[in-house]
């Protein structure tokens, strides 16, 4: 069996790897009628791509996408939409020397005793070059929610490199576009430049946390037990290369939490409930809540460094490896689209089941 696809109505199939001729993905379940043209999903493309500073890797790919079927005359058809991206700036010979040789921290040796075999041409399908596709079916799926549910927005940001996180009470979502780190924090964005800096320099790598924000989410989406919005978010998140782990809410935060200090207590306001915190991430019970959802993810420090690092070959020497080749120091950066992405497509997923089962019907309060 081959999992290559998510989503349970709105689904996406993603397809390629890091070197090949292009890469990209089939989305089904798109409504029909909906205005989609490839300027809106470029600009999401655009967000991800690499070689934007000299915090990210500096391979050069344009990331401009087509859209092969599924959209006649600007808008979509209901039949699948398929997406393609084409790779234009490969350097497969960087990687010649580890072709028989496993990469520490890289998903090089899993898939050699998986499969026997391994795409080592930038990591195949582990690359995070992967994340192109999900951020072009992203597109597709914010076309559909703004057409279907216009108020809700989707935000996403770092809120930690490394050791370093951001001070709260200096957020300003301004801030987001006015650095290279999407950092809501200036004087941690100021501080991370030097300090990442410092470490590209010295041949290594760091990891980062990144929060993704849905706001204007409609109440009543997800479903117990087994379609909970959270555990569906947090599959997604958990999916993308190199996160190793996804928090809704306070997440872990809230088992240091009372029961007194962790209920989000609630009134009544004019347009029906008003919750007055939200540690819970805008869900509970798997179903939102019409507050804000929150999911959090940490992503891994690249692997493949310039840094001499023990390991062994194919044929079981263990020997000492260089990492050659165009990688990120800090590849969170350039997951806070890709978060953005699956939040939406996951969201959509969610509208569309609870729209077949419900109709969108709601219970009544006040």
């Amino acid at each position: 069996m081959s999992f290559n696809t998510f989503g349970h109505l709105f689904r996406v199939t993603t397809w390629g790897e890091s070197h090949g001729p292009a890469l990209g993905c089939t989305v089904d379940g798109c409504p029909p009628g909906i205005a989609l043209s490839e300027a809106d999903i470029q600009p999401w493309l655009d967000l991800r791509k690499p070689g934007t500073s000299k915090f990210t890797t500096q391979r050069r790919e344009e990331d401009a996408v087509g859209i092969l079927s599924g959209v006649f005359q600007g808008r979509t058809t209901g039949t699948p939409i398929q997406l393609m991206i084409e790779n234009t700036d490969q350097r497969s010979k960087d990687y010649g020397d580890i072709a028989t040789s496993f990469r520490p921290g890289h998903a090089d040796i899993a898939y050699h005793q998986k499969y026997g075999l391994r795409d080592y041409r930038g990591g195949g399908r582990s690359s995070a070059r992967e994340t192109a596709a999900r951020v072009a079916a992203g597109g597709v799926a914010r076309a559909v929610l703004a057409a279907l549910v216009p108020g809700l927005r989707i935000s996403g940001y770092m809120v930690q490199m490394g050791p370093r996180a951001i001070d709260r009470a200096r957020f300003d979502g301004a801030e987001i576009a006015r650095n290279p780190f999407w950092c809501p924090d200036p004087v941690a964005a100021a501080d991370w430049a030097v300090y990442l800096d410092e470490l590209r320099l010295s041949h290594n790598s760091v990891g980062a946390v990144i929060e993704v924000v849905a706001e204007g989410v409609p109440a009543g989406l997800g479903a117990p037990l087994y379609a909970k919005l959270d555990s569906d978010l947090a599959a997604a998140m958990m999916s993308i290369n190199a996160v190793k782990a996804v928090e809704i809410g306070d997440g872990m935060a809230a088992a240091a939490l009372t029961g007194v200090d962790n209920a989000d207590e609630i009134r009544m306001g004019n347009d029906g409930p008003i919750y007055l915190s939200n540690h819970a991430g805008g869900i509970l019970g798997g179903i939102s809540t019409g507050q804000p959802v929150i999911c959090r993810f940490a992503v891994k420090p690249t692997s493949s460094i310039l840094t001499p690092r023990r390991t062994v070959n194919e044929a079981g020497q263990e020997i000492e490896l260089i990492t050659k080749g165009r990688h990120d120091p800090c590849v969170g950066i350039r997951a806070v689209p890709v978060g953005e992405a699956m939040m939406a497509c996951v969201l959509l997923d969610h509208l569309l089941m609870d729209r077949g089962q419900t109709g969108g019907a709601r219970g009544r309060i006040g």
